[in-house]
């Protein structure tokens, strides 16, 4: 790769520029590899740094129906230029112990994001992933997000799934690595209900 989100983010390349056309009819894909986390360090001095992502996304926006944002798990200046670029936010909980803890600070870093920056954020939903029925932690977990979120919580439920880990290392989606596994047919059927 010449260049990729990371170059976009610090502000020295286009997002037009790094936009791959995928094997898949009408899906694009703007690429990063790790060096994406460095970029926080040379984006912190910056002015503006905050709306980076907004202004990338702008550029291209006429050209796609939809421009999904892949955001890291960890609040960091990347999610919330993510929050700030994006007209609803997905918050996928993975059903573990210390899964609400992380949603309950998402949800502040959202209240603030949507009071200081980007007043028209909307919560589209909440998935759970990594859900595993014969567990007793999955089942209450799930059960806890169903009751703090009531209908916000997207009724397809994403398994936990060796092919869905196994995908990313064979650099291709688990619909394409897959397509017959649990797990893809979980991520076809969320599409569907987003």
């Amino acid at each position: 790769l010449e260049a990729t989100m990371t170059e976009v983010m610090i502000g020295v390349s286009s997002l037009g520029d790094v936009i791959q056309h995928t094997a898949f009819k009408n899906f694009d894909l703007a690429p990063t590899t790790p060096q994406l986390a460095n970029a926080e360090v040379e984006m912190a001095g910056m002015n503006g740094k905050f709306g980076m992502l907004k202004k990338a996304a702008a550029t291209v926006q006429d050209d796609y129906d939809y421009i999904i944002i892949d955001s890291p798990p960890s609040l960091s200046l990347l999610t919330v230029n993510g929050m700030i670029a994006a007209d609803y936010l997905i918050l996928p909980v993975q059903t573990e112990f210390y899964a609400l803890e992380g949603v309950a600070q998402l949800l502040e870093s959202m209240a603030m994001v949507r009071k200081a920056m980007n007043p028209q954020l909307k919560l589209l939903g909440v998935v759970a992933t990594m859900y595993d029925k014969r567990t007793s932690l999955s089942v209450e977990v799930l059960a806890e997000v169903e009751r703090y979120f009531k209908d916000k919580v997207f009724e397809t439920t994403i398994p936990r799934n060796v092919r869905v880990a196994e995908a990313p290392s064979h650099g291709v989606p688990v619909g394409a690595y897959d397509k017959f596994s649990k797990g893809a047919k979980a991520y076809k059927e969320f599409a569907r209900e987003v």
